[in-house]
């Protein structure tokens, strides 16, 4: 969709979309976020882009939910950046790891698609794919335990001479 859709925020802090001529909530807002819709919120008297201070009300009404993406400690080190000489880097080098971060789960996730579209049946294929790791895993365990035998031994040789002496 190439078409900007405009919202208009009014003096009562409510928000009109003029594409389907009602007021909607932040929930909404944050559903065209989803939806890749292209908007732009707009001040109804002075006509500024206001986009980003209603975007940030939604993620902050996302992160009072009870399932934040954001640790304190996260926050804490964006604050710490706002003056910075490197503020400009900090929101471009976020920007670009998200947009990596967003292309690697695509792929992943179309790289499944592709694994499990072509079984007819997609949750046997996963089972059989389980089930091929198994013997790895008891052979990797099974190294571990032997390892850990043999230095167990080797640490009690150790110290048999000094319980002697």
């Amino acid at each position: 969709m190439n078409d900007l859709r405009i919202i208009k925020k009014y003096p009562n802090r409510r928000l009109y979309d003029t594409h389907i001529s009602r007021y909607i909530t932040l929930e909404e807002i944050r559903q065209l976020v989803i939806d890749h819709v292209n908007f732009r919120v707009e001040d109804k008297r002075s006509e500024e882009d206001i986009t980003r201070s209603i975007l940030l009300q939604v993620i902050a009404e996302q992160e009072e939910g009870g399932n934040p993406i954001f640790t304190a400690e996260v926050l804490r080190f964006i604050i710490r950046y706002y003056g910075d000489p490197m503020q400009n880097s900090i929101g471009r080098y976020l920007e670009l790891s998200l947009h990596l971060f967003q292309q690697q789960q695509q792929q992943f996730t179309d790289q499944l698609r592709d694994l499990l579209g072509q079984a007819q049946q997609p949750i046997l294929t996963l089972k059989d794919i389980a089930e091929r790791q198994v013997p790895i895993w008891r052979s990797v365990r099974a190294e571990f335990l032997r390892n850990l035998s043999t230095t167990a031994k080797s640490i009690k040789r150790r110290a048999r001479p000094e319980d002697e002496s």
